[in-house]
């Protein structure tokens, strides 16, 4: 047995070992609670981040599901165009081919007829012959069949549809991880203009990692309206032809790649030259042109009509400018005028419809514009004559004068777009742009330039408000390293 003194040491060392024992677990239980603590508003932030994930989510789903239907949209009306052209297809082409034919043969009965009315009997022998074989080709031309439709107007035709089936049925998402680019870097030190064409540069900002697939430069109507996309690609220096002269244009550009498409960059003002210059383009004539005394002068080797066009494109305002016939032999018929940057180049200028002028020879002249002659006019052109050439895209005409005096009345009305300085010649005919400037009519066109201006503004991100576009730019291409234009 213990004594009574004995007990009460072993009781308060009990006590004592059980107040530690307490401390201890209230230190642990304390530390434990702390850390469920730290998990609960842990788990709280991340319920509120979910959350707005969620709204996030409901946000961009309703995004996407617009973006979604409007693609599904587009395919349904590729489907709708696509199914209007393959019934129409074979139809239009015979239609378009023997409409072609029909205005090729009726310009040369025109042509004919007018020689027929001639004169003088040794005019008409010396192009007698020629003048046959050309009628004979052109009866040749209508082969037996010609005048049978090609298709009847019950469907024998079958369409195979089995790939598009497959694609459609192939539809799926793809995850897209890159992010969109950002707003590209004008390079001022390489932009510049050039009578009425405008060169712009542009280079993505260092330590870029998102990738680009290309780029969109828009440029606004050079009279403080709304931006339009001149050009799309992959370049980095891009000239856009056929802009208005004395005009102030603001530029921007973007980049963009699977992602979406990034900000615009900076915008870049721009002013073209208030007055036009040109010479003859040595890109755009046909092969056989050969051009010399700086472009100014054109010759051909061919014995056939070869097209040349100028180097300036005019869509507004009054221009006037004279073409010098340094050599004519055996009588050609050059033609002067104007034309689009499409117009066929080996054939006489003003057969196809891209392309409004006036053909002449020794004796007389003629206006002529989709193989059609009009206005057969008296006075022709030799060694040493002047072809003058006004257009007056104020009132919408072409006009034309040799020696200072005009030809015939006023050749085209209605004439409207954008247009290049145009001349067909063969090897019988050397011409040389000698003046632009003061027109015999007395009227003032805008001729030779001047130092021409680049400046920067910050950037609008948004379109500006304004009329609609009242030009017609070419459509911006890559640079070349031979020419602004």
């Amino acid at each position: 047995m213990l004594s009574p003194g004995q007990g009460e040491v072993t009781c308060g060392r009990f006590t004592q070992a059980a107040a530690g024992v307490e401390k201890s677990t209230n230190a642990q239980l304390s530390q434990a609670l702390n850390g469920v603590s730290d998990k609960a508003k842990e788990a709280k932030e991340f319920l509120v981040q979910l959350k707005n994930i969620l709204q996030q989510i409901q946000e961009n789903g309703l995004d996407y599901e617009a973006c979604l239907v409007a693609q599904c949209d587009a395919l349904v009306d590729a489907l709708t165009r696509q199914k209007a052209k393959l019934l129409t297809k074979m139809v239009w082409d015979q239609i378009n081919h023997c409409t072609l034919k029909l205005r090729q043969s009726t310009g040369l009965m025109e042509y004919c007829l007018e020689v027929i009315k001639e004169n003088d009997p040794s005019g008409f022998l010396q192009i007698s012959d020629a003048l046959i074989k050309r009628v004979q080709v052109s009866q040749e031309q209508w082969v037996k069949g010609a005048l049978e439709p090609k298709v009847s107007a019950e469907f024998d035709l079958t369409l195979d549809s089995e790939p598009l089936l497959q694609a459609i049925h192939q539809l799926d998402f793809i995850q897209m991880k890159c992010r969109v680019p950002p707003g590209p870097l004008l390079q001022l030190e390489k932009c510049c203009t050039r009578n009425n064409s405008v060169t712009l540069a542009w280079r993505m900002p260092p330590f870029t990692h998102s990738p680009v697939d290309g780029y969109i430069l828009e440029l606004d109507d050079g009279d403080g309206g709304q931006f339009r996309e001149v050009y799309v690609g992959k370049e980095t220096l891009c000239t856009i032809d056929g802009l208005h002269f004395n005009s102030t244009y603001n530029a921007r550009v973007k980049a963009f790649n699977s992602s979406g498409v990034g900000p615009y960059s900076k915008t870049v003002v721009l002013q073209t030259s208030d007055v036009a210059w040109f010479t003859f383009d040595p890109n755009s004539g046909h092969r056989d042109i050969i051009l010399s005394n700086d472009n100014q002068t054109a010759t051909c080797s061919s014995y056939d009509d070869r097209v040349v066009l100028g180097t300036a494109a005019f869509s507004k305002g009054v221009h006037y400018w004279e073409l010098h016939v340094d050599r004519y032999d055996n009588h050609p018929d050059p033609a002067f005028g104007v034309a689009r940057a499409s117009v066929v180049k080996d054939m006489m200028l003003g057969k196809d419809d891209k392309a409004w002028a006036m053909y002449v020879d020794n004796n007389r002249s003629w206006f002529m514009h989709c193989n059609s002659h009009t206005n057969r006019t008296e006075g022709g052109v030799c060694k040493g004559a002047t072809v003058g050439v006004l257009l007056d895209l104020n009132k919408h005409t072409l006009t034309f004068f040799i020696n200072g005096q005009q030809q015939g009345p006023t050749a085209f009305s209605h004439v409207d777009g954008v247009f290049m300085p145009a001349l067909s010649l063969n090897r019988n005919v050397q011409v040389q742009c000698t003046r632009l400037g003061q027109s015999p009519s007395g009227c003032s066109p805008r001729c030779l330039g001047h130092l021409d201006k680049v400046g920067y503004k910050e950037a609008d991100c948004s379109p500006c408000p304004g009329r609609e576009l009242t030009y017609q730019p070419t459509w911006g291409v890559p640079w070349r390293q031979s020419s602004l234009a």
